[in-house]
């Protein structure tokens, strides 16, 4: 067994709660990722930040490689335990430790999710905004740097959050920042451990930010007759005075997916998701607007929903979009992956991308949190059929390349992880690249820590 000191050194602080049992293991040995699994040596279930210390003290004496690990939700390889090592599950870490409603804010144990923290607060008044649709753990989505569907209002995780407590690569545990609203106190450490992806560090407590719950919702979805009509109307919505939470863009696979999945008769055709946050006295001015506006780009139907029951019945395609693709193909793989322009240039780089899906000899589709610039490719592939999985490799590359080309990025969301490494040398070049690296040579001398990942 490889790192047989390090584990028998676990297994003395842990008792129980490390495990070297294979169901286990491979649990642990994939995300949702298209990246080929690797094992860890041992999986470790901390319950404390002075746990997390001396697990992290343990392993950087042996140079054992140590990788966080939330709920697997990360899309880039991310939680791969590529040379084998500690994975540390920080689920048993979920416990909300204070809630401080004059200064909306909340401080939590990294492995609380999403879901979790908004029940929570669901009684408060207050919710937290930022991250992806699924119910990934606090802790994950700020080493990741998350965003989701309601960036284009509150923003993505980094801008959601007032400070962390890290346990860094010698063991030592610290604040990055004390509990304000703003701070012009020394480097931003928040930040610099935010979107590390557990290269510098172990994430286990996070102040986030809370907003007021809105006082009124509506949902707008609206059909397009092509994608271009779709992205147009996008760009002005986006640039008119609605006050807009989410806005989403599906093209008509993913729309044909969804009907087949769950039933429902959307016009399968490119279509818009909208979600406003407003005053119930303001709705009929944004729905002439809205309406207004996508009148002007062809559209071809309108469904408005300000009740619960019809909010949740015309969002719910937007959440199952994932599961309906997949369940196109059981078997198959699903590769997703995104990137971000600005505004300006994001009709030039979907319509690039939406001709290329169209010539793949696999399923492919497209869609994106088009109010920031942010879109996605979701295809199905076969690891067996060499041939599609090169055609789907180039079309990531080059959809980076058109990002890159534009002023954009390589990724909007997903992060770098196992997946995106070369592209983050091309996006910073050498100068950038030389930078990074020093920070992670200063912080993790040993590289123990979630190695192989980002450089």
């Amino acid at each position: 067994m490889r790192h047989t000191a390090t584990i028998q050194a676990l297994q003395k602080l842990l008792q129980d709660r490390l495990t070297t049992q294979p169901e286990i293991l491979t649990a642990h040995s994939k995300d949702l990722s298209w990246h080929p699994s690797h094992l860890p040596d041992a999986v470790c279930y901390p319950i404390s930040n002075q746990e997390i210390a001396a697990i992290v003290a343990i392993c950087n004496a042996n140079q054992t490689p140590l990788i966080p690990y939330g709920t697997g939700t990360s899309l880039e390889g991310h939680i791969l335990p590529v040379l084998g090592g500690i994975t540390l599950n920080l689920s048993k870490m979920n416990h909300i430790l204070g809630f401080n409603e004059i200064d909306r804010d909340c401080t939590v144990q990294a492995g609380v999710t999403k879901f979790q923290l908004n029940k929570f607060l669901q009684d408060k008044g207050l919710f937290f905004a930022a991250g992806p649709g699924i119910d990934a753990s606090i802790g994950g989505m700020m080493a990741t740097g998350a965003s989701g569907a309601n960036a284009v209002m509150y923003g993505t995780v980094k801008d959601n959050v007032r400070g962390l407590k890290v346990v860094t690569a010698d063991g030592k545990i610290i604040s990055t920042r004390k509990r304000v609203q703003k701070s012009s106190a020394g480097y931003d450490l928040t930040q610099l451990f935010v979107g590390s992806e557990g290269t510098l560090g172990i994430i286990t407590e996070v102040t986030v930010v809370l907003h007021p719950l809105p006082k009124f919702v509506a949902i707008a979805v609206v059909s397009f007759t092509s994608i271009e009509e779709a992205i147009e109307a996008a760009i002005q919505l986006n640039q008119s005075d609605l006050p807009l939470a989410m806005l989403e863009l599906m093209d008509e696979a993913i729309i044909n997916a969804i009907n087949q999945y769950a039933q429902t008769d959307y016009p399968v055709q490119p279509t818009l998701f909208l979600e406003l946050h407003s005053q119930k006295e303001n709705l009929q001015v944004f729905y002439e607007t809205i309406q207004r506006i996508v009148q002007q780009h062809q559209s071809t139907q309108m469904r408005w929903a300000t009740e619960t029951a019809a909010k949740e019945e015309l969002f719910k395609a937007r959440y199952d979009a994932i599961y309906a693709v997949k369940a196109l193909d059981p078997e198959a793989v699903v590769w997703a992956t995104d990137v971000t322009v600005p505004i300006s240039r994001l009709a030039e780089i979907i319509l690039k991308t939406k001709k290329a899906l169209v010539e793949l000899p696999l399923f492919g589709s497209l869609f994106g949190h088009v109010g920031d610039g942010n879109f996605h490719t979701i295809l199905l592939c076969n690891f067996e059929d060499a041939q599609a999985m090169k055609r789907v490799k180039d079309l990531n590359h080059q959809m980076v390349l058109w990002a890159l080309e534009m002023e954009g990025t390589c990724t909007g969301e997903h992060g770098i992880g196992y997946g995106k490494k070369e592209y983050l040398q091309m996006e910073f070049g050498e100068s950038g690249i030389e930078i990074m690296n020093k920070i992670k040579k200063a912080l993790d001398p040993n590289g123990i820590m979630n190695p192989k990942k980002i450089f």
